[in-house]
């Protein structure tokens, strides 16, 4: 461990961040210079790319994501094969920037989640078979619009699983490595996430300010810093499903012609049809107290079909249906601020990050049903929008060096606050 040892004498550290979330699109890498630790944290960006994905492996991943679709020797090989694209993804970035891995003094990798199974405070849904609606979706689940696949009676042992090894990433760059970060809290009891909650409150808490960090990216997660508050006055959870019904839906209305609303121009186009809304916010998740998070599992394409399908027994037009899914994104947002964050927690900026900012309808519907809120992309605060996660793991990775917890209890449930992360040496 002489490498981390040596790297506490340096007060300002290059760290490279990588990411990779739930929709599945690429790796996002950024290069971040960080000053001090804990309460003292600065951060500097210096560069910042997203490397997609080969275009077979996001199919690959998916597949990996559920039992019937899914192969332990699959689920072994992807392991490497992933690790090797996130270090792939380091020599591109370290070229793009005129860095070299010589520069770099830590690494930090969130990794491909792959399957989440959380402890959830509840019981949702019941358990039993259930058959799928509508045609198969190559790597996704039975999940419906009200009964995910698997129920917390199911689960008996809360978990989680990343892919990426981290020991591929550390080899084949030659720099020090942490990755695995969401184990630990979930040892201690967690949900495993949202983790960026501990990086927000070092880089956004304000002492006169409620401030609300919204996350879009396939899920919507949502932290909250109340004014001057402390560590345990932090509250987050994830809200509901961010792009992905939204992805699910347009590329099956384009044959696959487009995977995302640019700008979210065809939702801007249609009129969103409420009656729908909201019988979909009747599913249980929504009315969860946090912590809670969600993912693929729950909210994934088996449902987007559903959701498609119920708009084109209502006569909606394409435009209309990605428009409702769209509105779906905005109200389970709106639903969650006004079930759980209190008057005297009331937001007074809601900084946005993510896929979901560049959504120009997302954002204008935000600061339409938030009228006591100011929305705005989180850039607005020197924070870019997209990089914001990656930059979140650099930061919990030199946490994690500094033997600093990274884990809130108040936003993950977790007992206890906990170092995160697994060390691997190059």
């Amino acid at each position: 461990m002489i490498e981390f040892y040596e790297l506490l004498k340096k007060e300002r550290k290059y760290i490279i961040g990588l990411m990779s979330g739930t929709s599945v699109d690429g790796i996002d890498a950024a290069i971040v210079e960080i000053t001090g630790h804990s309460l003292e944290t600065t951060v500097n960006l210096i560069a910042f790319e997203t490397f997609p994905f080969p275009p077979d492996v996001p199919q690959r991943i998916l597949a990996l994501c559920h039992p019937d679709t899914s192969r332990v020797d699959d689920i072994c090989e992807m392991n490497f094969y992933i690790g090797h694209l996130f270090a792939e993804a380091v020599k591109h970035i370290l070229q793009k920037s005129g860095m070299h891995a010589s520069d770099i003094n830590l690494i930090g990798s969130h990794g491909q989640t792959i399957h989440h199974l959380p402890r959830d405070p509840n019981t949702i849904g019941k358990t039993r078979s259930l058959k799928r609606s509508g045609k198969r979706v190559h790597g996704e689940g039975p999940e419906t619009l009200n009964s995910p696949h698997r129920t917390a009676k199911d689960i008996k042992t809360p978990s989680t699983l990343q892919i990426g090894e981290p020991t591929v990433i550390a080899h084949e760059t030659g720099i020090p490595t942490i990755a695995d970060f969401r184990v630990a809290d979930m040892a201690a009891g967690g949900q495993g996430a949202p983790l960026v909650s501990y990086p927000d409150y070092l880089l956004f808490r304000d002492s006169g300010k409620t401030i609300g960090l919204l996350n879009i990216g396939g899920i919507a997660n949502l932290t909250v810093l109340p004014a001057n508050g402390s560590f345990d006055s932090v509250s987050a959870a994830d809200t509901g499903p961010g792009n992905m019904c939204i992805d699910a839906v347009v590329n099956e209305i384009t044959d696959g012609r487009e995977h995302y609303d640019k700008a979210g121009q065809h939702a801007a186009r249609g009129i969103f049809y409420q009656p729908l809304i909201d019988e979909w916010l009747k599913h249980p998740f929504f009315h969860l107290p946090p912590p809670k998070t969600t993912g693929r599992e729950m909210f994934g394409s088996t449902f987007a079909m559903e959701c498609l399908e119920a708009c084109r027994k209502h006569g909606l037009t394409d435009n209309d249906c990605i428009a409702t899914l769209t509105e779906l994104t905005v109200q389970t947002v709106a639903s969650y601020i006004a079930q759980f964050v209190t008057e005297q927690k009331s937001i007074d900026t809601l900084y946005v990050s993510g896929g979901g900012v560049h959504n120009q309808t997302i954002m204008h519907r935000l600061n339409e049903v938030l009228v006591n809120t100011t929305v705005e992309p989180v850039d607005n605060s020197g924070i870019s929008a997209d990089a914001k996660e990656a930059i979140a793991f650099a930061i919990l990775a030199n946490e994690s060096l500094h033997g600093q917890a990274g884990n809130l209890p108040s936003a993950t449930g977790a007992s206890v606050r906990k170092i995160l992360g697994k060390f691997v040496c190059p």
